[in-house]
């Protein structure tokens, strides 16, 4: 295209003012102008007619100043005119008095490009003197002509190759609205309005701290792109723009040591190139726009720029409804999704497993990750535990069943990254595990596993956190801004579940208190008045001490005289001055009622442990506290309240309702609130004179003894006790300490029969065995090293030790006499051929019965 001052060379003036057609000087009969007059006005001086005229001040190859020699052929009468010098001012003048002739020249003459190339230069030196304050602004005068500049430009620039271009950009947004595919459809359309050989587009990732090359038709991720580099300069030039936040235009990319890497992605013959950021409204950088022209192709302008621009005006507003409409879709599906999740969870509260499990399999299908983990918060310990766990298998909401640990798993709440999380509150984010200190990797090392990132959120309810859920690994790259947004949501919901759960858990724990209370009551009842009057009036022995030995045999007591033997030991360890007598009797009476009838676990074994008690703080002198020795006491006498003659097993095994209440020492929890459920009955409080203290502190150890008779507890308890002693870090003014002591002399009593003589223990056994196991075996894994461990913090309890053993040694001369007998029985068998044949199986219980009789 031709420069417009070339243009005006070759292009005739029309007649100045005062010159006719036919050339003549003589006046016109047109009407002048009201700043023209004369030939004079614009020329001065009058020549001949052929003028050769000279404008200065203008170059029509530069903006400097210069002459424009033009030559008008004003062919007044054939001669030629003699040469005339016109000023710029006068051709300016002239201008201005025939605006019908310089638009009639413009629109002959010069291009529509061109015209919008002097456009935008015009805006743009408007823009620099204003910026660098060469012109103030009056009355809002500048702002008002910045608006109609502005204006004028953009309708200008949208004719109609860049109209449909805008309308084929508008039906693309329509059909994929998505900030990634706006910004590249702008890219597109603004490469080719300013003539690129190709264009390049990077957008900001989520961290705000990389650039990723986005190519149309991919997923618009950073993991699927094939250039990511860190916003800084020293690298590529979209890395350099980002981190400057300016355009640069480079004619040579090659040769600038600034970005070393060039353009990096296309553009292998590239030579120029310009690269403009792409800034929202509030200054967040959402991506770069690199455009380049190969070898041999024209530099990038200023009014490029100004293109860019103009376009990045209208993109922007693009890019803010993408991303209103992005984000209320969004939205809309996570409502969607959390009241999925409303209806899931809330329309079948089974069990608290039950909703954790889908908590955990709604919370990985929210923000797309591999594994979910749920830990609750124990308050009274303050530690963090969980017994469900996500091995990576799909979960069925229509099984009957959750997925469970076999084992619970407790950890204290500041250790890891869900104890940071539970401590503190705060939501972790963590893109690389193993690059954070609060990652524990020793679950990986047991599982095999590989934990990469990890996303935990607390669980709030009123205001307190109840549980941590803890995302590992997420599906494609890490964990993002916006799924810490929606998780938090989510959370709101896991606490609400969690919540309603519990309280139907507690729900669905009081009916089942109720269906045993009822049992209870159908069974037992408190003691009749003839019986309290039967007690009262039996006089309590002045001394008995027979009693105070550990080989006393406490089934020689007949049992209607076992409460009169209770009330004289109550007597004569306590001071009677703080008890009642008719409620200490009511109290005891009622609790041999509530015992059932059952072979071993009776009224009988309750007499003896409590017996046996009653000897060791007798023996001792003193080594508990009056309020420690009142409760060993009356837990022994209440330890086994109410037992049906089976195992913990057995009753979770078989589902009953006391399992259902209590999932941990199941008997043992039932046998003790048996005791307060007496103690609560009318007449029969016997700590009623007490002071709240120490009614609570009795309470306590009296519960503490009776789990303690759970003999599931007894090796982490001896372990514990046995540690101490060897360390000879035992105190006995540690109330801890002490309560392990308490622990071991409750197991140690609760298997008393094992210490009696010999002619006691056989008979006694003979029930064991209906219940339990082999007594060799029984002995030598638990009884001696109860009391072995009791005779070393406590070496008044000894006899213990000595009556095991000898009974220990009388059981392995039975077993040894039983093994010869069975083999001898199977030679015999042998040689008549009767191996397995009939009668056999009698044959050895009828032999088992005769080795018992030949025991001395």
């Amino acid at each position: 295209m031709s420069n417009p001052a070339r243009q005006v060379n070759s292009r005739r003036l029309p007649p100045l003012p005062g010159m006719n057609k036919a050339g003549n000087s003589a006046k016109t009969s047109h009407p002048r102008s009201p700043r023209s007059g004369s030939y004079g006005a614009y020329l001065g001086q009058t020549h001949d007619r052929h003028v050769d005229m000279m404008v200065k001040g203008h170059s029509p190859h530069s903006n400097h100043n210069g002459q424009l020699k033009q030559h008008l052929s004003a062919d007044y009468d054939g001669h030629s005119s003699p040469e005339l010098t016109l000023s710029q001012d006068t051709v300016t003048a002239y201008l201005d008095d025939n605006p019908d002739y310089l638009e009639n020249y413009i629109q002959s003459r010069v291009s529509q490009d061109q015209l919008e190339r002097w456009l935008i230069r015009r805006t743009h030196k408007h823009h620099t003197r204003h910026k660098h304050g060469k012109k103030s602004p009056v009355n809002g005068e500048i702002i008002q002509d910045e608006r109609r500049e502005s204006l004028s430009r953009w309708k200008f620039c949208v004719h109609a190759d860049k109209r449909k271009m805008l309308q084929d950009l508008t039906r693309e947004i329509h059909q994929h609205p998505n900030k990634a595919q706006v910004l590249s459809e702008l890219a597109g359309c603004i490469a080719s309005a300013v003539n690129a050989d190709g264009f390049n587009l990077y957008l900001v990732d989520d961290s705000g701290q990389e650039l990723y090359h986005y190519k149309p038709g991919s997923s618009h991720t950073k993991d699927s792109s094939s250039c990511t580099r860190r916003i800084a300069p020293g690298s590529t030039l979209a890395a350099y723009v980002a981190s400057a936040g300016d355009t640069i235009r480079v004619d040579e990319i090659l040769e600038d040591e600034r970005f070393p890497e060039g353009i990096v992605v296309g553009g292998s013959i590239a030579q120029t190139v310009l690269a403009q950021p792409i800034v929202h409204a509030n200054g967040e950088l959402s991506g770069v726009i690199e455009l380049y022209r190969n070898v041999g192709g024209a530099p990038f302008a200023e009014e490029d720029e100004e293109i860019i621009n103009s376009y990045i005006v209208w993109g922007s507003i693009a890019v803010y409804y993408a991303e209103m409409y992005h984000t209320m879709t969004k939205q809309r599906k996570l409502n969607d999704f959390l009241l999925a999740v409303t209806r899931s969870i809330f329309q079948d509260i089974v069990s608290m497993d039950t909703v954790i499990m889908k908590i955990m399999n709604y919370a990985k299908k929210l923000v797309l990750a591999d594994r979910a983990s749920l830990f609750l918060v124990d308050t009274k310990t303050s530690e963090l535990y969980a017994r469900i766990f996500d091995t990576g298998d799909h979960y069925d909401e229509n099984s009957p069943k959750p997925v469970r640990s076999q084992k619970e798993i407790r950890f204290p709440m500041d250790k890891g990254v869900a104890g940071h999380v539970a401590s503190t509150g705060q939501i972790l984010n963590i893109q690389d595990a193993y690059a954070d200190e609060r990652f524990n990797r020793d679950v990986d090392l047991q599982t095999g596993y590989t934990t990469k990132t990890i996303l935990c959120m607390p669980i709030f309810i009123r205001g307190s956190i109840i549980g941590v859920v803890q995302m590992v690994n997420k599906l494609s790259g890490v964990f993002t801004k916006s799924d810490e947004e929606s998780f938090e949501m989510f959370a709101v919901y896991c606490g609400l579940a969690l919540h309603h759960a519990k309280l139907y858990d507690k729900i669905r724990r009081s009916e089942q208190k109720y269906k045993v209370a009822l049992e209870v009551l159908s069974y037992h009842s408190q003691c009749s008045d003839e019986e309290f009057e039967s007690l009262r009036n039996k006089p309590v022995p002045d001394e008995l001490p027979s009693l105070v030995r550990y080989e006393f045999s406490p089934w020689a007591v007949d049992n209607d005289d076992k409460p009169l033997y209770v009330i004289y030991m109550f007597r004569d360890l306590f001071c009677m001055a703080r008890y009642d007598m008719e409620t200490l009797y009511k109290f005891t009476l009622t609790i041999r009622k509530n015992y059932r009838t059952v072979p071993y676990h009776n009224w009988s074994h309750a007499f003896s442990v409590a017996h046996a008690m009653y000897t060791i703080i007798k023996t001792t002198k003193n080594k508990f506290s009056p309020l420690e020795a009142l409760g060993l006491f009356v837990a022994c006498l209440c330890h086994d309240l109410d037992h049906r003659g089976k195992t913990n097993a057995f009753m979770v095994k078989s589902a009953s309702p006391l399992a259902a209440i209590y999932s941990t020492s199941t008997m043992e929890h039932h046998h003790f609130n048996q005791t307060v459920t007496i103690l609560q009955h009318e007449g029969h409080n016997i700590f009623k004179h007490m002071s709240s203290e120490e009614y609570k502190q009795v309470l306590g150890d009296i519960r503490h003894c009776i789990l303690a008779t759970d003999l599931a507890l007894f090796f982490g308890n001896k372990a514990k006790l046995k540690d101490m002693h060897e360390k000879n870090t035992f105190e006995w003014d540690n109330t801890e300490h002490r309560k392990y002591i308490q622990a071991i002399a409750m197991t140690g009593c609760d298997l008393c029969a094992s210490i009696k003589p010999w002619d006691v223990q056989r008979e006694t056994v003979r029930v064991i065995f209906e219940e339990f196991y082999a007594q060799v075996g029984f002995i030598v894994g638990i009884c001696l090293p109860c009391y072995e461990l009791l005779a070393q913090m406590m070496p008044e309890t000894r006899p213990m030790v000595d009556g095991a053993s000898a009974n220990l040694k009388k059981w392995k001369e039975l077993a040894e006499i039983q093994k010869q007998a069975e083999e001898d029985k199977k030679k015999e068998d042998v040689h008549h051929g009767k191996e397995n044949g009939d009668g056999s199986d009698k044959d050895n219980l009828t032999e088992k019965k005769k080795q018992e009789q030949k025991l001395p």
